[in-house]
């Protein structure tokens, strides 16, 4: 169902659209309104140039009202009046990436540019999301930069604290008042080159400040309630036309910053989409902040058991390359990852006819590929059958078959169609429906728009039932925050050979980013801990000083990825195959809950894990790294005085039945170090929650 009404001039009609199913957004004479039994935005109607009348926590009940009169959206830097306003809605219906929501898309002209705002508002969430387009022609002025603060005057006199305007401005709202407490988060990727991956500012909003980041939590001290700002877009150091910052603060005043847009990205006839923006609202502490958020990502994919759920063996981690890569080789593989419990085995660069500049046998090229139309088809000197036998053996031993696939990026992906072509050629042959996509580069708007074009094509073709992989090694990419529709992220190279594959570096990566980013879309590794262990020396901290269960044990938040060979394992290795075999009977109903890191941060010495929060009952993954504490008191995010039973599924350690105490604590207990546990517990009754 679809309605649209056209609006000219100033005259508005009277009218109440969609509300059912839990959402509603109704036009009513000069007020929009929006929401869902969590969350409602209203706004001034402004000739389609919306300006925010107030926020509402509708759980607390808590309402502010903002105190700008300017609109939300801004990117000329002439106050051109709004024209041609529109107003429409539809319910977009479920499907196997992401559940029903509601739409609703207010248009409206700025002088030669057409805007188009997309809200996109969700059941049980209490968030609302909006996607900006633009089409036509852009003043150039947006493209000015802000002011430095080195630029600055010292403040004697009231006109001295006028600020110059921000220009590109995708959302703002001014609640005013002088008590947040504001937290903006920064994420790094390119993670051959990066190792610390999340930076959190905390701050008093003050005079005009800008900020890096896709995250601000904004905290109402004087109403223990608070919301905040989801710039869904690629990591800081990779935007396309990045002004330098992400958000704006000025006391009580707040605004998301850079459209990832130039003026020569807007076209005629062709909407432009610039990054998005996510509103929500939340009360009380840090849990609920966090949960409101996660509550909106999960809505981004639904994690399917049969299609997203994965233990994955992908043998590149033993710097064999493309060298051992062809069908014998493939054959055995399959054998070993069914005889160790692995459910999907990814063949990497080499399984096809082309050569990649990656290649150990012959150096090729990523430029140029479909000049060689086989390009993307098996290499028949490797695999004189094709894939069929390998993808025949994986039937046969419940191992599902995986590639590797490096997309066309010269000319901005102009060869998508190409490309889409062979993976689905590969789905509809093969079956093969994990793709790991490699060698990104994303740096124009016309790349991204290709990039999503090729994405679109597979999926429409598989029905959905394709899952990217999405390397996040290097180069301009998608980041945390974008193109989360098409599967999960591939973290991180590590490598014993090099000596950068440390075990409480790879938990430490995750943990940080499990705060902000969902970690069952995370594929994390552990590797063959019986190589290069000369390499390490006396290093306290060497893979080999873990056991491999462990190691696996490091990954069960996220998607686990053996990143070794196996048929380069020891015996003893596949004593690990009773572990995965157990971890895969809970792996699903793990990553269903709301998965947030515990305890210290990881430093090879700290107790740490994750705790996955279930109406209920949950989940408790615990590590004591090298720690002589046997004994320790661990804060969680369980209520306090509750009492919790768990049960141990893997690990070490007793069976836990205690009452927590102030602030979540559980007293818990492991033997040794290096060590870990794995409960699912149940709450038998709660006090207040955090």
């Amino acid at each position: 169902m679809r309605l649209f009404v056209k609006i000219a001039g100033c005259i508005l009609i009277p009218f109440t659209a969609f509300s059912q199913n839990g959402y509603y957004s109704r036009l009513d004479k000069d007020t929009l309104v929006m929401g869902n039994g969590f969350i409602e935005r209203r706004f001034s109607w402004n000739k389609g140039n919306l300006i925010t009348y107030s926020l509402t926590n509708k759980t607390s009940k808590h309402t502010w009202l903002n105190q700008s009169r300017s609109p939300d959206f801004s990117v000329s830097g002439d106050k051109v009046p709004a024209s041609n306003s529109s107003f429409t809605y539809r319910e977009v219906a479920e499907n196997s990436i992401r559940p029903r929501y509601l739409e609703a898309t207010v248009g409206f002209t700025l002088g030669t540019m057409e805007v188009k705002r997309v809200f996109r508002i969700y059941k049980d969430c209490p968030v609302i999301a909006c996607d900006t387009y633009l089409k036509g022609s852009m003043n150039h002025h947006s493209e000015r930069s802000a002011t430095s603060q080195g630029d600055q005057k010292n403040i004697e006199f009231a006109a001295d604290m006028q600020s110059k305007p921000v220009p590109g401005i995708l959302d703002q709202f001014k609640p005013g008042g002088y008590h947040w407490q504001t937290r903006v988060v920064e994420f790094y990727d390119i993670t051959d080159w990066n190792n610390n991956l999340v930076f959190e500012t905390n701050i008093i909003p003050y005079r005009k400040t800008s900020y890096r980041g896709n995250l601000l939590f904004a905290q109402d001290m004087e109403a223990d309630a608070g919301f905040f700002l989801l710039k869904e877009a690629p990591s800081s150091t990779t935007q396309l036309a990045y002004p330098g910052n992400d958000f704006t603060t000025e006391f009580g005043h707040f605004m998301v910053t850079g459209p990832g847009l130039t003026p020569k990205d807007i076209k005629e006839g062709e909407w432009r989409k610039a990054y998005s923006v996510v509103t929500g609202v939340y009360n009380g502490g840090e849990l609920n902040r966090l949960t409101a958020l996660r509550s909106y990502q999960k809505n981004m994919r639904k994690l399917l058991p049969g299609r997203d759920e994965m233990v994955m063996m992908n043998t590149w981690g033993d710097r064999s390359q493309d060298s051992r890569v062809n069908e014998q080789f493939s054959l055995q593989e399959v054998e070993k990852a069914a005889q160790l419990g692995i459910t999907h085995f990814q063949i990497d660069d080499g399984w096809q006819q082309g050569k990649s500049p990656n290649s150990a046998v012959a150096k090729g090229s990523f430029e140029n590929i479909w000049n060689n139309p086989d390009y993307w088809t098996p290499d028949l000197v490797k695999y004189p059958n094709g894939l069929g036998p390998v993808v025949e053996k994986g039937k046969k031993l419940g191992v599902e078959i995986c590639l590797w696939f490096n997309p066309s990026v010269q000319n901005n992906y102009a060869d998508w169609e190409k490309d889409a072509q062979a993976l689905i050629k590969l789905y509809q042959m093969y079956g093969i429906r994990t793709f790991k996509i490699d060698g990104l580069a994303i740096p124009t708007k016309q790349a991204e728009i290709n990039l999503r074009k090729l994405f679109d094509r597979v999926l429409e073709a598989s029905d959905n039932q394709v899952v990217f992989n999405l390397d996040a090694t290097a180069g301009r990419r998608s980041g945390y925050h974008s193109f989360n529709e098409y599967g999960n992220i591939f973290l991180e190279n590590r490598y014993t050979d090099w000596q950068n594959y440390y075990p409480y570096w790879t938990l430490r990566n995750l943990w940080l980013l499990s705060k902000y980013v969902p970690a069952e879309k995370l594929q994390i590794e552990f590797l063959n801990k019986w190589r290069n262990t000369g390499k390490y020396g006396k290093d306290v901290f060497a893979p080999a000083h873990y056991s491999f269960e462990y190691l696996f044990a490091i990954t069960m938040a996220a998607q686990p990825l053996a990143w070794f060979e196996g048929t380069g394992l020891p015996a003893e290795a596949f004593e690990l195959a009773k572990v995965i075999k157990a971890y895969k009977k809970i792996q699903h109903d793990f990553h269903k809950g709301t998965i947030l890191p515990i305890g210290d941060e990881p430093s090879g010495r700290s107790w740490t894990g994750f705790q996955s929060i279930h109406k209920g009952y949950g989940y408790l993954l615990v590590f004591r790294e090298k720690n002589p504490q046997q004994y320790v008191t661990i804060k969680t995010w369980l209520p306090e005085n509750t009492r919790l039973m768990g049960t141990k599924i893997l690990g070490s350690g007793p069976n836990i039945n205690q009452v927590t105490g102030p602030g979540g604590l559980l007293k818990l207990q492991l033997p040794g170090e290096n060590d870990y546990v794995l409960y699912k517990y149940q709450l038998a009754g709660s006090g207040h929650s955090k």
